[in-house]
């Protein structure tokens, strides 16, 4: 009976930075239950790549050159959504960088800091604000359908040695999604977080080909695998359905039960 309400023919999400990783398992899950995806990401080639790999699903998927950092980038790509899919039903801000090499917190350079901010928490406000702006009109035209998704991490529950400006910006973003769903929730919009664990993707390339590193989270890992991008698309297909009109400010945790080892 709850079949049809998994069905997403209709509606339209952006995803950002799918052209790869998470975002791309994300697009391809809604895609394959009839969503509209707009992937919203820098590299034109990706994206098209993206697209193409996109091709014959149940929903369309059109990928638009967009720079999260850039408002002005951002403003355009929604432009160009728009005319294509007529509405923005789902902003899946994914877009993001990861630490990267390790740095004692005494030697992380400030230059450091703001490059994670600028893509991670602002890159995430800009794609918030103009998305929740669409939402909003179109909730006061009767289209109560808007959901907002932040891809967080588990970092953001952790200590990360010498990697704090990424679970900084990590938990912003979870503390972003609850206060979204506080304020929005009177236009019929949901806002949850994503926390994935250690998943496979061209990020973790150089972590997951350390042996040392493997042994030592490999244990604690019951699913006894590291996570892969195809792990998210079921929690994605149920936050921008209906099922989930009522689960907001909520933060799920994806990690192969990592957090409670």
């Amino acid at each position: 009976m709850y079949q049809h309400l998994m069905d997403l023919t209709g509606k339209v999400a952006v995803v950002t930075g799918a052209n790869s990783g998470i975002g791309f398992g994300i697009a391809k899950g809604l895609a394959s239950v009839g969503c509209n995806v707009a992937i919203w990401a820098r590299s034109s080639d990706k994206n098209r790549a993206a697209v193409q790999a996109l091709q014959g699903l149940a929903g369309d998927a059109e990928a638009f050159t967009c720079d999260v950092t850039d408002r002005t980038s951002v403003e355009q790509a929604a432009t160009a959504t728009l005319q294509r899919y007529g509405f923005i039903d789902g902003m899946f801000a994914n877009a993001g960088m990861g630490g990267g090499a390790r740095v004692p917190f005494l030697e992380r350079q400030s230059s450091d800091w703001e490059q994670m901010i600028e893509l991670n928490l602002y890159g995430a406000l800009h794609v918030c604000q103009v998305s929740l702006a669409c939402m909003k009109l179109q909730s006061e035209n009767g289209r109560r359908t808007g959901r907002i998704v932040l891809t967080s991490s588990i970092a953001s529950h952790f200590g990360t040695a010498a990697n704090e400006h990424y679970a900084m910006t990590k938990a912003g973003l979870t503390s972003l999604a609850r206060s979204i769903a506080v304020e929005f929730a009177r236009y019929g919009v949901t806002a949850n977080a994503l926390l994935p664990g250690y998943t496979a993707t061209d990020m973790t390339t150089g972590l997951f080909d350390n042996e040392k590193f493997v042994k030592a989270v490999m244990p604690r890992i019951p699913a006894r695998r590291f996570g892969e991008v195809e792990d998210f698309s079921g929690a994605a297909i149920y936050l921008m359905s209906d099922l989930s009109s009522y689960h907001t400010g909520d933060a799920l945790t994806i990690d192969g039960g990592y957090s409670v080892y």
